[in-house]
């Protein structure tokens, strides 16, 4: 069987081009000596010299090559007909795409036929079976004295290595729009030089829009809140810039003015100068996950602000009764009020963290900023530690006078999460080490301890909400992961890096830097 068909994966349907070609021949061999046109033509690419005489179609000369790609003999088939040697009788009626048909469209039109992709499966010696093959041809009309058409050169190329290709790529692409649209996820590609952008049917849902709706990278971004565009996407698209990927998180409007979130994850391809010219990502509606955990968060708001009225009041009642106490000559009593009260100073922390987590949603953590040294700062900071905690050695080395503009408080908070974070996993008797240092355009605080140390797989996790790592050493360590976590989230509204530097069992050392006022 010999079929000339339009293959199905293709997304544009061919059409036949017409061209006139006007070689004018008395023979085949164009009066060229018998043995020059036979070795010329044996030898030129995959092509077969048929005569005009439907519906024969007489093989007139063939060349190497197609002899090679089609596995037959010149002796078997020279002289035949060319449906003889190549078959069609189980060809579709509806396609006009048939050797047949397209030979005698050549004849009638006087003009060249190209056909791009066609099948015709080739028998296999071996397998006694016929495997798939897909060509490219194009048949080109030779003229005789009277301009009629004498012969056809038919000229094959195989492309089923191409086509396979496409094949596949197409069956990937087609699995994964199908495992996007299964999960909710919308696909994205941006052209960053030529700024095209494209994407999948599933983007224009998650904006609120009707499925056929054409959407604009432009409108796509007039509709992410503006915070987030300034604060979020483009931070987010300077660090992708370093590591090749990106992720976050941002607020959009619907048309009706609904605000709903979306997480972005993508990565960003260079070119061999290593400059950004394509990103790719996934987006994806959050918005019910998000609401959750607004709820959550407003509930352990809730709740802490109600327990601080208590504990505000159950401290004082310590202190009155540690004072009302404090001529009494049994030493248990003042160790006990000493060890409620050192409770309660706990507890009153662990509140005020779970109220600043709950102030970390998008536009909650209100900065007041303000130029001062943080070397004084510190100084502050390490003097309360030392009264709160007598268990370690609290030592700060200070730099030159270094001013940051920042929240004085929150960043005070940072450095009391490090070294009570510090003196929480280390020995007693240990000594926790704070410096400063002046950098190019920022100023850099490490705190260092003696402790057991971090694993470095965890390295990147410590710094996520309410993790802990999965270690014997510290399950006994009270904590809800909170700490370290809130000082990340506060450093980077500075627009500044926290980061740790830790072996398991040597101790660990927690920086942060801030821009330089």
């Amino acid at each position: 069987m010999h079929r000339q068909v339009h293959h199905s994966f293709s997304i544009k349907k061919f059409t036949l081009t017409a061209v006139s070609l006007p070689i004018m021949i008395d023979n085949p061999s164009n009066n060229l000596p018998e043995g020059l046109f036979k070795v010329l033509f044996e030898k030129s690419p995959g092509s077969i010299l048929v005569k005009a005489d439907p519906p024969r179609f007489t093989i007139l000369a063939v060349s190497d090559a197609y002899l090679e790609i089609t596995s037959v003999n010149r002796e078997d088939i020279l002289g035949k007909g060319f449906f003889e040697v190549f078959p069609d009788t189980n060809d579709d009626p509806d396609d006009a795409n048939t050797a047949r048909k397209v030979f005698t469209k050549v004849i009638e039109t006087n003009e060249k036929i190209d056909v791009p992709v066609y099948r015709y499966d080739l028998f296999d010696p071996k397998t006694k079976s016929r495997n798939p093959h897909y060509w490219s041809c194009s048949n080109t009309p030779i003229f005789d004295a009277n301009n009629n058409v004498a012969y056809i050169l038919n000229t094959v190329v195989d492309i089923s290595g191409e086509v396979k290709a496409k094949e596949v790529a197409i069956e990937s692409e087609n699995r994964l729009l199908l495992a996007a649209d299964a999960t909710g996820l919308a696909i994205w590609d941006l052209d960053i030089p030529e700024i095209r952008f494209t994407y999948s049917p599933q983007l224009t849902g998650i904006f609120g829009h009707p499925v056929e709706t054409n959407l604009t990278l432009g409108e796509i971004s007039g509709q992410v809140y503006p915070e987030d565009m300034q604060n979020i996407v483009r931070k987010a698209y300077f660090e992708s810039l370093v590591s090749g990927y990106f992720g976050y998180e941002v607020r959009i409007f619907w048309p009706d003015r609904s605000l709903h979130w979306v997480r972005v994850m993508g990565k960003i391809l260079f070119n061999p100068k290593k400059e950004p010219v394509r990103m790719l990502g996934t987006l994806v509606d959050i918005t019910e996950s998000k609401r959750d955990e607004i709820r959550k968060n407003d509930f352990i708001a809730m709740a802490s602000h109600e327990l601080k009225t208590p504990l505000t009041s159950l401290k004082a009642y310590i202190q009155l009764l540690a004072a009302k106490l404090a001529g009494s000559s049994d030493p248990f009593i003042g160790n006990a009020l000493s060890k409620a009260n050192n409770q309660v100073n706990k507890m009153t922390a662990l509140i005020h963290s779970f109220l600043d987590l709950s102030k970390l949603e998008p536009g909650k953590l209100q900065l007041k900023r303000q130029v001062f040294d943080i070397n004084k700062l510190i100084e502050e900071t390490v003097a309360e530690s030392r009264v709160l905690s007598n268990t370690h050695i609290i030592r700060f080395v200070p730099g030159k006078v270094m001013n940051v503009n920042a929240d004085r408080e929150k960043i005070s908070q940072v450095i009391g999460n490090f070294i009570s974070n510090g003196i929480k996993y280390s020995y007693k008797g240990s000594t926790i080490t704070i410096h400063t240092d002046a950098l190019d355009d920022s100023i850099q605080v490490a705190v260092k301890d003696e402790g057991i140390g971090i694993k470095l797989k965890d390295h990147e996790k410590i710094f996520q909400r309410f993790y802990r790592a999965d270690e014997d050493d510290i399950k006994n360590i009270s904590g809800f992961g909170i700490g370290l976590y809130l000082s990340s989230e506060i450093i980077q509204r500075h627009k500044g890096k926290v980061w740790v530097k830790s072996a398991e069992g040597k101790g660990s050392t927690f920086y942060f830097s801030l821009p330089l006022s």
